[in-house]
């Protein structure tokens, strides 16, 4: 079975990452990792509740981290764990975030 996510910014970038061969993440350390990074990247919580829905702070992380962050090099491992993260989380194969329309795609 496929299993990878996409990242995407509509026209201006793309990331793809392959979770084929790679050690998946418990959904517990990938909820704990997204909520890590939400708070490390200043996300704010996009309902006037306050409540944040997981597939909330899978979209803001991405916002938050940039096209650039999944794009450098040296930032390849930030990214595979994002990666790793969003499927777990969210418990599917193939996940798709699309940050320019703020929706996640299964």
């Amino acid at each position: 079975m496929r299993s990878e996510v996409t990242v995407s910014w509509g026209d201006n970038a793309t990331h793809r990452f392959d979770l084929e061969e790679v050690q998946p993440m418990t959904h517990e350390a990938a909820r704990a990792w997204l909520d890590e990074q939400f708070v490390a990247l200043e996300c704010e919580p996009v309902r006037a509740t306050g409540k944040v829905l997981i597939a909330d702070k899978v979209v803001a992380v991405a916002q938050g981290a940039g096209a650039e962050r999944f794009g450098a090099a040296e930032h390849r491992e930030w990214a595979q764990a994002y990666a790793r993260a969003v499927s777990a989380a969210l418990s599917k194969p193939v996940v798709r975030v699309d940050v320019s329309t703020l929706t996640i795609g299964y």
